[in-house]
């Protein structure tokens, strides 16, 4: 037999000699595998996930607080992922999320006997008996200050929440993973739920630039009663002057003023005209009051044309009278050839002449103080006109002055609506993002906390195969630890080789091995086995 078949008969006698010793041990250890799952507590393992998609980076200041567009966003380094875990990870966001929890009386986890008597308070503002007694009078006597009652029980639950809550950053992506072990899985995962819902609102606190959203307000408030200061600013400038729209009315007057200045200029031009000719008739007239009577030749017709239809009207009166005394110096220079002139038909002729001759200069002089009378009213209408169009003119000249302020004052409110409108976007976008901070933030919850069904721990379909096997794996390791320290021989060859004698006889137990009397899968045949 070779040396590696002693080693493996070795081994196996090593094994058969200490049975009783292996079958104890593993027995032990089974034993103990099958009461852990039992004994253990059961806890829950919540798992939730949180990917970080970006990091931003604020580039806004005082002077371009109102821009859209004003930040940046980068993919996160290493770093930030680190930064990213400690903010989810910190006592503070934890503490914070317990005590609203709390508030809520959705978190009553009663303390252990430990915390209850020797570490923290009983309840809140109820002071441990050891420090009331002990402590706190002591340090009064030598000079201290005492300590203030605090909740003690927050801090203690953020201590353990803190001590089973695991937030690490998964090797090479973006991801944040929180796991939280506690007995109770509704609880734990309503921390869970809650812890990432103060992350993300915390988060966007500290990674925004944002104003308050208390300064949106008062600026929106300021810029709402300066725009109102204003509009009644320009109202009652309107009102004073008596105008709506001064751009309009002055587009109005000025079309006036110039319809105005065409007529003028034709009713000047009229009386210039009318001034010529009425100075022409007097001058005619009293040429002909000291003509003789023979001489008749009146150098105006008195006939009137109308230059838009292009129709000469005649005065028939006029005409009448002039061809009546035409017809009479007629007949007077052809009877002077016949008659002499102191005959008394001459006589009579003459009379008829000068009566003739007298009717007609009245008619001309009644038309000439016409013609002056139409005069008085052209100049009446020319001023009326004159002062017209400086009324018009005084009135587009206070309209455009209005229109000038009115344009400033246009310029400012659109202005202040602008910011009005910017301020008011902002505030609601702040007010927003108060609301749905989770939902705005460049942070998304990637796998969101859910109630587990199973426990995490203890799993018996690994507690009790390891707990057999390491059994196993202890008993062979305890029976060749003892089979080191034994120095007794356990077979002849060890005589030979140890003291270097022969062995002459060896004398075997022949005594008869008994089976097991009692009957199979039963307890005493369990015992028998083992004590066998």
């Amino acid at each position: 037999m070779n040396r590696k078949e002693n080693y493996v008969h070795e081994c196996f006698r090593v094994l058969f000699a200490n049975r009783r010793t292996v079958k104890r041990v593993f027995l032990v250890f089974a034993v103990v595998a099958l009461l852990l799952p039992l004994l253990l507590k059961q806890t829950f393992e919540i798992n939730a996930e949180v990917i970080v998609q970006s990091k931003k980076l604020s580039q806004s200041d005082g002077n371009s607080a109102l821009l859209q567009e004003s930040d940046k966003f980068v993919p996160p380094t290493l770093s930030d992922m680190e930064t990213e875990s400690t903010i989810l990870r910190s006592p503070a966001l934890i503490r914070e999320t317990i005590a609203q929890l709390r508030a809520e009386g959705r978190y009553d986890v009663p303390p252990t006997l430990l915390q209850r008597f020797v570490l923290t308070p009983l309840r809140t503002g109820v002071v441990n008996p050891l420090r009331e007694h002990l402590v706190n009078p002591l340090r009064t006597w030598m000079g201290l200050e005492v300590d203030p009652v605090r909740d003690t029980e927050l801090d203690n639950l953020t201590e353990d929440a803190i001590k089973y809550l695991t937030v690490e950053t998964l090797p090479g992506s973006n991801v944040v993973s929180v796991s939280y072990a506690t007995p109770d899985p509704q609880l734990g995962t309503l921390l869970v739920q809650r812890l990432l819902d103060n992350y993300l609102r915390n988060r966007q606190d500290l990674q925004s630039n944002e104003l308050p959203e208390t300064f949106y307000e008062q600026k929106k408030l300021h810029y709402q009663t300066r725009i109102s200061d204003l509009e009644q600013t320009r109202l009652a400038m309107l009102q004073d002057i008596g105008s709506s729209d001064p751009r309009e009315e002055i587009t109005f007057r000025l079309n006036a003023i110039n319809t105005e200045e065409q007529a003028l200029n034709q009713y000047r031009d009229r009386l210039l005209q009318g001034s010529q000719w009425l100075a022409y008739l007097k001058t005619s007239l009293a040429a002909a009051r000291n003509a003789s009577v023979r001489d008749y030749a009146f150098p105006f017709t008195f006939t009137t044309t109308n230059d838009n239809e292009n129709v000469a009207f005649e005065d028939r009166e006029v005409r009448q009278l002039g061809q009546q005394l035409s017809n009479q110096l007629l007949a007077y220079n052809n009877d002077l050839s016949v008659f002499q002139p102191g005959s008394e038909q001459m006589l009579v002729q003459r009379e008829q002449i000068a009566k003739s001759r007298q009717q007609f200069l009245k008619v001309v002089a009644n038309r000439i103080q016409e013609r002056e009378k139409d005069l008085a009213v052209v100049q009446g209408v020319i001023e009326q006109k004159t002062q017209r169009i400086a009324d018009y003119k005084a009135r587009v000249h206070q309209l455009q002055q209005t229109q000038s302020q009115s344009r400033q004052l246009d310029t400012e409110i659109d202005a202040l609506h602008k910011a009005f409108f910017t301020y008011t976007q902002r505030f609601e976008e702040a007010r927003g993002e108060r609301q749905l901070s989770a939902e705005q933030s460049n942070a998304r919850v990637l796998s969101a906390p859910y109630e587990p069904t199973e426990p995490a721990f203890p799993r018996p379909g690994l507690i009790i195969p390891f707990g057999l096997l390491t059994g196993l794996l202890l008993a062979i390791a305890l029976v060749y630890l003892r089979e080191f320290f034994d120095r007794r021989f356990k077979h002849p060859a060890q005589i030979t080789q140890q003291l270097d004698l022969p062995v002459l006889l060896v004398l075997n137990d022949h005594a008869p091995v008994l089976g097991n009397p009692h009957r199979r899968w039963s307890l005493p045949r369990l015992a028998h086995w083992v004590r066998n």
